[in-house]
């Protein structure tokens, strides 16, 4: 099976310089443009049969471009959206650091109304799960989300340990193409952005 794992465009909290994680922005008018041309350039290299993005306006709009270029159906799902990052989210980085410091908790415990490193890891455990068991070995999926949950994934998918410290970065439309087959898993592209927007 082939996956193409797509981060959404440039969105509104990029321009402002905040904290966005759960906090709802919108694509700019580059991001839509981004979008438009990282539809185009999957659409003339790969046959996606579905589409999986997550429910945060910046990903659906990502996504929409994407299906308006393929004609892939649809799949939103929860479960594909950014880091739950509580009261963090929408606020501004100075603000962040001054009324909510870094404090090491237990991977199952959070502050500050977020999510647990677990409970992350777990979302893209399941999602990745659920998207394997949905489609065949010779099918092309695509899942449209964000660059937290990309490094999850990409966990998941190399089976790494829950705390591992590995980044996986992701530009603005950024593809990762992975091939799994059986027990094989496969990086064909990694961050590969096809606009210069």
């Amino acid at each position: 099976m082939k996956l193409l794992i797509i981060r959404h465009g440039e969105s509104e909290a990029d321009i402002l310089k905040v904290h966005e994680g759960r906090a709802d922005f919108e694509l700019t008018g580059r991001g839509h443009r981004q979008a438009e041309a990282m539809g185009r350039y999957v659409s003339q290299n790969y046959q996606v049969e579905k589409i999986y993005h997550s429910t945060l306006k910046r990903a659906v709009q990502t996504a929409h471009h994407l299906a308006s270029q393929t004609g892939a159906p649809l799949i939103s799902d929860e479960r594909l959206m950014e880091f739950n990052n509580g009261l963090l989210a929408g606020l501004k980085h100075s603000v962040v650091v001054e009324k909510y410091p870094q404090v090491e908790v237990p991977l199952h415990s959070a502050l500050y109304e977020q999510e647990s490193v677990l409970e992350f890891r777990y979302r893209a455990e399941f999602m990745l799960s659920k998207i394997l068991s949905e489609n065949d070995e010779n099918s092309t999926a695509a899942v449209v989300t964000h660059g937290g949950m990309i490094n999850q994934l990409y966990r998941a998918f190399f089976r790494l340990p829950v705390d591992a410290e590995y980044v996986f970065r992701t530009g603005d439309t950024g593809i990762h193409e992975w091939i799994i087959s059986g027990n094989s898993r496969i990086v064909v592209k990694s961050n590969f952005v096809p606009h210069d927007i």
